[in-house]
């Protein structure tokens, strides 16, 4: 991982303000504009929590270079969420349900979790100059390749639920399209490159994205 330095400092704060002008018009179109504040507040609540937690991740605990590709990309994408599932919400005609509402917040925290604690597990074998070289395959990512990338996939699956609107589910598969024919086969490419038998091995003995499954 590298640190932050100040040809980075700029792209961090762009995802930064794109985030807080997102939640901005989310609480807007939540709080303003629609009268189910109840519903509307749990599905606010969880995007606090994914905002300060994608930040803490950018910011903190795994600081590392963005160009301003990955940062447009990003800005872009969280605008997707970040307003997606509140115009999804206002616009559903769906009344809540109890049981999807709870196995949403399951999900989206469960999913969050994975994601994080599978990356901060990683992050000391990657900062020890003695592992230069050596590909990690401890902590979480003894069950699947692309462990972090499944967390991402239950927690936007979960913010979907908790949006209360069926066509939220075309976000989560979306994404779950995306890495299987775009981010998984890059990063595969990308890991046989740079670490050849060590990561051929891996593959051949370890899930793809799901534990046990593929």
């Amino acid at each position: 991982m590298y640190g932050i330095n100040k040809s980075t400092i700029k792209e961090k704060i762009l995802i930064l303000v794109a985030e807080i002008i997102y939640l901005i018009i989310a609480y807007y179109l939540l709080f303003i504009t629609y009268d189910k504040s109840g519903i509307s507040l749990g599905l606010f609540i969880a995007l606090i929590i994914t905002a300060l937690r994608l930040t803490a991740m950018m910011f903190i605990w795994l600081p590392r270079g963005i160009a301003w590709q990955e940062a447009i990309m990003n800005s872009l994408a969280f605008g997707i969420y970040y307003l997606g599932f509140p115009i999804l919400m206002i616009t559903s005609n769906q009344d809540p349900n109890l049981t999807v509402l709870i196995v949403g917040w399951i999900l989206f925290l469960g999913g969050s979790m994975l994601n994080t604690v599978s990356e901060l597990l990683r992050k000391p074998f990657k900062d020890n100059p003695v592992n230069k070289g050596k590909l990690y395959t401890g902590g979480l990512f003894k069950y699947a390749i692309h462990i972090n990338y499944l967390g991402d996939c239950l927690w936007v699956l979960g913010l979907a639920l908790i949006s209360n609107n069926m066509y939220s589910l075309l976000i989560p598969l979306g994404l779950f399209l995306v890495f299987i024919f775009g981010y998984i086969p890059k990063s595969d490419d990308y890991l046989q490159n740079k670490y050849g038998e060590q990561f051929t091995f891996y593959k051949q003995t370890t899930k793809k994205l799901i534990p046990f499954i593929w």
